[in-house]
């Protein structure tokens, strides 16, 4: 999210606007100027936008909040055109959690929708007549919108909430790894039926469907991932056959470490500890702003994470995402005895899952 930018800090969490929602505001600005022709209109029609977004903002701190219950910090929150996005730390692993997290969200749509028809009626608690008859004015829209909301979000499919309330009650029953397919696969069944009859009716529903087998696939492929990595040490899988840059070497000796294997990531070492990392993304802009004469201590990254080799694989690959880290010292006793990558993570993942297919595959019988 390079092109986002704090606008607020609510409850501790850091909330972003991403530069792309200008142009939502830009474009609602716009067409509302050529059908008014009115400053008026078109700032009331901004103002409007702004509100429906608070409410998006409420609906994630309503995830975050719920997650601070079970000990789950929120990295941020971040607003789309398309929405808003709460950056959990992980999903509650306990089913029962996972519901009330996936849950507050709607949650706090149905209690915005409940207050606005409240005010809208001037206190009073009567159902109306039909709620196709609600007032087509602000008040009325901002009520029909939290609603949808609401409903939207309670598809039963990944990324919606609505899928994580399936997995959660799935997984009371199956293990965690097969409630996730069978909500995944009714994601993907549903998204099927949406680009159907968006193909024919309503192109709108092409994109839902989109976004819907991407987030079914993308939520699979995460939970096996993690079930792999269970219980496995993290010795299994780092890299032992590394090359380790010193931190006085010039750029050049790293370009040709690069030129020469597959490494493209480097631990640089000053003496016998790791004093710092060198990416290939930083030793690109340091040969374009200084040339490959420059030390590797002058340009490295002397702010990274490391691992201990005694640690387990899941925990440390969580961390590794959450520093969106190129590459990852590993140490044992404060002395660097590998390296870990999101390359070489991944193919342990592969790896291992030919050879469970392979033991699957012998235990069926002919």
């Amino acid at each position: 999210m390079s092109w986002s930018w704090r606008i607020a800090t609510v409850a501790g969490i850091p909330i972003y606007l991403h530069g792309t929602f200008l142009l939502l505001i830009a474009i609602v600005l716009g067409g509302d100027w050529l059908r008014e022709r009115s400053l008026g209109a078109a700032g009331a029609g901004v103002l409007f936008l702004l509100a429906v977004f608070g409410t998006v903002v409420l609906h994630e701190l309503g995830h975050a909040l719920m997650a601070r219950r079970y000990g789950i910090r929120t990295r941020d929150i971040t607003l789309l055109p398309i929405g808003g996005l709460a950056r959990l730390e992980r999903m509650p692993t306990v089913p029962r959690q996972e519901l009330w997290v996936a849950l507050a969200g709607p949650a706090v749509n149905v209690a915005i929708a409940a207050v606005t028809y409240v005010v809208m009626m001037g206190g009073r608690l009567t159902p109306p007549d039909s709620w196709l008859s609600l007032p087509a004015d602000a008040t009325g829209r901002f009520l029909e919108i939290n609603i949808w909301l609401a409903a939207f979000n309670m598809i039963p499919a990944f990324p919606m909430d609505g899928g994580r309330v399936v997995r959660a009650l799935l997984a009371e029953r199956f293990d965690y790894v097969r409630a996730t397919r069978i909500a995944a696969s009714l994601g993907q069944g549903l998204a099927f039926v949406f680009a159907l009859i968006g193909f024919f009716y309503n192109p709108v529903l092409l994109f839902i469907a989109f976004f819907v087998w991407m987030g079914a696939s993308s939520e699979a492929m995460a939970t096996e991932t993690r079930s792999t990595l269970a219980g496995v040490p993290l010795t299994h899988a780092m890299i032992t056959d590394f090359k380790a840059l010193g931190a006085s070497e010039p750029l050049a000796r790293a370009v040709e470490l690069v030129l020469a294997g597959s490494q493209r990531d480097f631990p640089v070492v000053e003496g016998d500890q790791v004093a710092g990392v060198l990416t290939r993304d930083a030793l690109m802009a340091a040969l374009a702003q200084s040339g490959p004469s420059v030390q590797i201590g002058d340009v490295m990254d002397r702010h990274f994470e490391t691992a201990d080799a005694a640690e387990m694989l899941e925990p440390v690959f969580q961390r590794l995402e959450a520093c969106r880290c190129q590459v990852l010292p590993v140490l044992r006793g404060g002395r660097l005895v590998g390296i870990l990558t999101p390359d070489n993570i991944a193919e342990f993942v592969m790896f291992s899952r030919a050879v469970r297919q392979r033991a699957a595959a012998v235990e069926v019988p002919a």
